[in-house]
This record gives C-alpha cells, structure tokens and sequence, in this order.
C-alpha cells in the first residue's frame, strides 16, 4: 500500500457560517487544524488544501501547508478531481478526501480507512450509535448498513436497519457514516464523471453513485465522536474544547 495523499477541499462560501474554512480564533485557521491532524496520521505521506479561494491558498502557503487552486465546483469530489489532476499523482496514487471542516479527526480514523481500501474502489469509515441514540432517527445523520464481507451496501439518511422484533444480531447494529473516503486517483477520476443517480438525487449522498454503479465501498468500523463544524456556535464550542487542551498540555521544560 502506498502511503496516501490527504486532499481537503475548501472553499469560503458557506450558508450557514460565512468563511468558516479561515476562523482562527485559536490563532489558527479553521481548515488548517485539519491540515494538522491529517499529517498526523501515519498512512498519510502528503497533505494538501484544494480550494477556489485566493485567502484560504494565502494563508495555507504563510503556514507551509500545500495547497492548490481549483476553480468553483458542485461538490468536494469535483474539486478533488480537479485538484489530483493539477498534482499530477499518478493513476495508482492513494487519495484520502478528507472534510475541510472536521479539524478534530482522529488520524486514526485515517489511517483505518486508508488500510481498508485494499482492491475495493473506495473505503470510508463507521461508527456505533449507542443504543436508544437520538442519532438514529436524525437524518442530518447518515447512517450506512454492512453486505456480510464488511463492505457498504446502502447508506441512507433513515434509521435503517430497523430491529423489526427487537432480537437482531449484534453484527446487525446501527452505523453512523464518518464522511472520509479513500480512493486510487484512476478511480476518482471515473467516479466524477459518473452520471448522478437516483438514489443518490433522493437521499442527497453523493456516495450513493458509486453503490448505484455496481462498485465497491470498503467500510471500517471504528468508534469516532468527531463532528463537522458547520455553524458558528459549533465553532465556539470547538474554539473552547481546544482551549482546554491547550491549557491543560504539558509544557516543556527550559
């Protein structure tokens, strides 16, 4: 397995938190605290922004993170295409998409679905949802359900699968979907110039497209609590989280 290459897409618009990918009241822009924990992971040799934003190139450049400049598209994979493209990694180079707006991923959670991809066409990642969980029944959260060979045979924004008689196996339990993806840059390039698909317009999941085209998504399961930042107040509650840390890590000795 060659150790992969972390792609971020960024961009500064955003509905519900205006700029959000440059927030730095930490003292560090928002999307280079993902740059930070995707480096950490050991399955990831290089990391680099992807973004249509001059701002958000300029400030991944003063701080030595490599980025990239793309131009505007419909959806992250688009702009990761896009981004492989401009790298020029080859065929067999292993890509990890990686949300621009989760900089507390575990790089485990990484490197788990980097060493899932094996000759899938993509991985990505799950969760447990604890019993009796409110996450079940949100459908802001996607939920994925497992094929017998831990591969992904449908993710959807219902509480699937349903325990109809409440005995269901233990291998039968509810999964949230970790929205990573690992993917060879050959595989990216066909996956974004598939058609979209009806499953996929329905449920409003792009990873839809690739189940409906008859190809393989690897899922390893693993237990995450990371979650996007997507309004101002997660944002605040994140800023106060890394506060803590901060105060609370070691400091080293003169």
């Amino acid at each position: 397995m060659h150790r992969a290459v972390a792609i971020i897409p960024a961009r500064l618009g955003s509905t519900r938190f205006p700029r959000k990918a440059l927030a730095d009241r930490t003292g560090r822009a928002l999307v280079l605290h993902v740059a930070d924990a995707a480096a950490r992971a050991g399955s990831v040799a290089r990391v680099v922004v992807a973004t249509d934003g001059q701002e958000i190139l300029a400030a991944a450049q003063r701080s030595g993170v490599e980025a990239v400049l793309t131009g505007e598209h419909p959806n992250g994979t688009s702009r990761l295409n896009e981004a492989a493209q401009r790298l020029n990694l080859p065929d067999d180079a292993v890509i990890v998409n990686v949300q621009g707006d989760e900089p507390e991923i575990d790089p485990a959670i990484i490197d788990a679905a980097v060493h899932a991809l094996g000759a899938h066409d993509m991985a990505t990642v799950a969760s447990p949802i604890p019993a009796g969980s409110a996450e079940f029944h949100d459908p802001n959260v996607v939920k994925v359900v497992l094929r017998t060979d831990g591969g992904a045979l449908y993710f959807s924004r219902a509480p699937i699968p349903l325990d109809r008689d409440g005995d269901a196996p233990a291998s039968a339990r509810p999964l949230r979907h970790v929205g990573l993806y690992v993917y060879r840059r050959a595989f990216l390039r066909l996956y974004a110039s598939l058609a979209p698909t009806p499953l996929e317009q329905a449920e409003k999941l792009e990873q839809l497209r690739a189940l409906e085209h008859g190809r393989t998504i690897a899922v390893a399961v693993r237990e995450s609590s990371h979650a996007g930042i997507d309004t101002p107040e997660q944002y605040e509650a994140f800023v106060r989280r890394w506060a803590a840390r901060e105060a609370s890590a070691p400091r080293s000795q003169l």
